[in-house]
């Protein structure tokens, strides 16, 4: 009946997991060192570093090197989300020092063909001639990563690295640079996007 209270869930009342852990593996030519919470992985492309140092698990080398282990004790859901999240983080990094990250963008025009030269060793862009406007924009790539012109495809740019943020955070400060303002978007569609995300090099032959 409408005069029966209602009984309200609390969060005191959920249940914990008594031990959450999740297990990497790494490959033979990768190093990993984890210092209080701190994971340095080394491999054949360079070096990667990330702190996990505002979460509550336990990272740990197991296995002669071999496999990063991630615990977490008495946890509720948010807190056990956390260990997908930090291994998945790793595994990104193991994969950045092994085969690298890469982002292919397109310029997209109808009448004023956008002009893109890669400045600094491909570690700047400059964009001229976006929509017919004489202003030049500069956009500088984050740390490790570097652009290039493809050579076989027109009008199409690639960004590689190692860190796979630092690449989708420059290509995301290319697209960026080219927004159309104060026009309707769905007409005019002019601008840089990302066209493919891939790995820099092949995997390797078995």
């Amino acid at each position: 009946s409408s005069s029966c209270p209602r009984i309200r869930k609390s969060s005191c009342c959920t249940m914990k997991q008594i031990l959450a852990s999740r297990l990497i593996k790494v490959p033979k030519e990768v190093k990993v060192t984890i210092k209080s919470r701190k994971v340095v992985v080394t491999g054949p492309r360079g070096k990667l570093s990330r702190s996990f140092q505002n979460t509550k698990v336990d990272l740990q080398v197991v296995n002669n090197g071999r496999g990063v282990r991630c615990e977490l004790w008495f946890g509720k859901r948010k807190a056990l989300a956390m260990i997908r999240t930090i291994t998945s983080h790793v595994e990104n990094m193991i994969t950045g020092v092994t085969r690298g990250f890469q982002r292919k963008m397109r310029m997209v025009y109808a009448h004023f063909p956008i002009s893109v030269s890669c400045e600094d060793g491909g570690k700047r862009v400059e964009i001229r001639n976006f929509l017919g406007e004489k202003i030049v924009r500069h956009v500088k790539m984050n740390d490790g990563v570097t652009v290039t012109k493809s050579s076989d495809v027109k009008d199409e740019l690639v960004l590689t690295g190692n860190n796979v943020d630092d690449v989708a955070q420059s290509a995301a400060n290319i697209h960026g640079k080219c927004l159309v303002r104060n026009k309707d978007i769905r007409k005019f569609l002019d601008g840089v996007y990302v066209s493919e995300k891939c790995l820099a090099t092949a995997a390797p032959e078995q």
